[in-house]
């Protein structure tokens, strides 16, 4: 598959850009996680940054909320954020240390992990915070809605995916690869795609619990983070290689060299686009 990749440069050096989203607006949303701003992206290429009250908060992993907003984790700083297409900012403390993973639940609510106490958590648009315990613990990372109703997260130093449902109840599913270390994890119609940094590998899990895994050309590649597409394929970022790739459902994979180094964040807008968010300071768009 030939694809078209433009390079965008945005935020000053340093600013790291982190994790990524297609906004309500048409634009692209991204967190610059070493100082503590939330970017936008015209679809010309424009770029504003709008300052955090914290700049040492890490932001770290957009989506867009069931209120029409981005929302976003501060890891270090241990709040869920929130910020208008407008750039207004309001931030809600959470007890649970180290929200990093971020998604719209099907409830109206927002779902996050707790990397450093084990737990994944609920937040409603109103700031209003539960928390749920993980067997185990095991680092929560990345959670995503799945087909089923329930969340879905990838537990990287457990080495499995947890899956919880909307009233709280938590279940594990270890992968068949030691060390996998998950980290990004996506839905698409009737399964759950992740990304194994560990053991190089992008891996299935049906909401049975039926467990796939895919070695890529490059082992040692270390995929990030995974999102899906309108096509039914899965696109992921490959953050020690500086490359993207795709899977289709049938685990074929392909990979396309970045312009730029450290790819983390990616997602995949509804007219199938592309983007990536690249520390090196740039935002990548890719055309098929």
């Amino acid at each position: 598959m030939a694809v078209s990749i433009v390079e965008f440069p945005v935020g000053e050096p340093g600013a790291g850009p982190y994790g990524v989203v297609v906004g309500p607006d048409g634009a692209v949303w991204f967190t610059e996680v070493h100082h503590g701003r939330i970017g936008r992206l015209d679809p010309d290429g424009g770029h504003t940054a709008f300052a955090l009250p914290d700049p040492a908060g890490r932001p770290s992993v957009p989506v867009v909320g069931p209120d029409g907003a981005v929302w976003f984790t501060e890891s270090a700083g241990h709040r869920i954020g929130r910020i208008t297409v407008d750039g207004g900012v309001t931030a809600f403390p959470v007890p649970g240390a180290g929200p990093f993973g971020l998604t719209a639940g099907p409830d109206g609510a927002l779902w996050f992990t707790a990397m450093d106490t084990g737990r994944v958590g609920r937040i409603t648009t109103s700031g209003e915070v539960a928390e749920f315990d993980v067997p185990g613990g095991g680092f929560p990372a990345v959670i995503a809605a799945g087909p089923d109703g329930a969340l879905w997260f990838t537990l990287n130093q457990a080495g499995a995916i947890g899956r919880v449902t909307t009233s709280g109840e938590v279940t594990t599913h270890p992968l068949p690869t030691p060390a996998a270390g998950p980290v990004g994890i996506a839905a698409t119609a009737d399964a759950l795609w992740f990304v194994e940094l560990g053991a190089g590998q992008v891996g299935r899990i049906t909401p049975d619990g039926r467990i796939t895994e895919f070695p890529l050309p490059d082992r040692a590649a270390r995929p990030h983070a995974i999102a899906a597409a309108p096509d039914g394929s899965c696109w992921f970022t490959e953050w020690a290689a500086g490359r993207a790739g795709r899977v289709t459902p049938d685990g074929a994979v392909e990979t396309h060299a970045l312009p730029g180094a450290e790819p983390h964040g990616i997602a995949v807008g509804p007219d199938g686009v592309v983007w990536i968010a690249l520390e090196s300071g740039a935002i990548a768009r890719l055309d098929g």
